[in-house]
């Protein structure tokens, strides 16, 4: 069967397993670059597509919710488990992150984990209303829809996708005031020059798991936007990535 080339994915490696989430309104490319060099680096990555992403905008509307999402977190993390993996850490780029986060705080025998350019404390300050019906234009007029179909769909955007970023900053709010659950190791990458969320998102974030003793891994990148995974900051990104990991897994076996 054809694939979408953002569909979910599975990278064999070794026995340490990571999972990849991408950004809302993306798909798995967001995350897919730095699954293979993860997966050059001895590690099994999975990235699993969120519930209503990789096609037209208004299906994230009308097929997803952060509740779909969590389960489709919870069924990635799962999915390793069942096939034997015990060592296994989650990262997410931006909506990723929230659940990302949402796992850690659930799930003590997750190894670690960590952000990348993720709002957990501003999500209410960001600029997806305004980018997410520019992100479906710009795909109406990539697969040529007729005017009339356009308009009707960007309407109906409109109307219905403030109910579902409410949800997203509920979520975000709760996991915010529960971040004292996290006790593994966090990592955050935040570039300076985020076009999405307030590029001060990262440092606070920082400062709050700090203040509960959470050990944090936080790397800035002053010149880079809010897709770190693919725009110019991506190299120091997996390389950071990559050592934030090695050391993970290396307290993880030594207790």
């Amino acid at each position: 069967m054809e694939t979408y080339a953002g569909d979910s994915f599975y990278f064999r490696g070794g026995r340490q397993a990571v999972v990849l989430l991408h950004a809302y309104s993306g798909n798995t490319n967001d995350v897919r670059m730095l699954g293979r060099e993860l997966q050059r680096h001895g590690y099994t990555v999975l990235g699993p597509l969120f519930s209503g992403h990789g096609g037209d905008p208004v299906r994230i509307l009308q097929k997803g919710s952060p509740d779909d999402w969590w389960a489709d977190t919870q069924l990635a993390i799962r999915r390793l488990r069942d096939n034997g993996f015990s060592q296994i850490a989650v990262f997410g780029l931006s909506l990723g992150g929230l659940l990302a986060t949402r796992a850690l705080e659930n799930d003590s025998q997750l190894a670690g984990g960590g952000v990348f350019a993720s709002p957990i404390t501003t999500w209410g300050e960001s600029n997806v209303p305004e980018y997410f019906p520019r992100l479906a234009d710009d795909y109406y007029r990539r697969v040529r829809m007729p005017a009339d179909e356009e308009k009707a769909k960007l309407a109906w955007i409109d109307q219905h996708l403030p109910a579902q970023l409410a949800q997203i900053q509920q979520m975000a709010h709760d996991l915010a005031i529960n971040l004292e659950k996290i006790k593994q190791p966090f990592f955050i990458g935040q570039g300076g020059q985020d076009e999405m969320i307030d590029s001060a998102s990262g440092e606070q974030l920082a400062q709050q798991l700090r203040a509960q003793g959470t050990p944090v891994d936080y790397h800035f990148y002053p010149t880079a936007t809010h897709l770190l995974t693919v725009n110019s900051a991506h190299r120091q990104l997996f390389a950071d990535v990559t050592n934030y990991l090695q050391k993970l897994f290396e307290v993880s076996n030594e207790q």
